[in-house]
């Protein structure tokens, strides 16, 4: 699995770090850390993280799957 942030549209509202702290975190006001390889037992947070995101900034690509390519 494959964690990628889109850092132009992300606007830190932080709500992937309540859903998923240990994979996010908000630095300062607007600089978002992430682990861009999380472990796959932690799927269900970073799930949780995707689904919370309120600009859809966050998407997950999984190894099984070809990599989505922006429009």
């Amino acid at each position: 699995m494959r964690v990628v942030v889109d850092l132009n549209r992300c606007q830190a509202y932080a709500q992937c770090c309540y859903a998923a702290p240990d994979r996010f975190v908000l630095r300062g006001d607007e600089i978002l850390v992430y682990d861009p390889a999380p472990p796959a037992s932690d799927r269900a947070a970073v799930d949780r993280a995707v689904q919370a995101c309120p600009v859809r900034a966050i998407r997950v690509e999984h190894e099984d799957a070809p990599a989505e390519r922006p429009a």
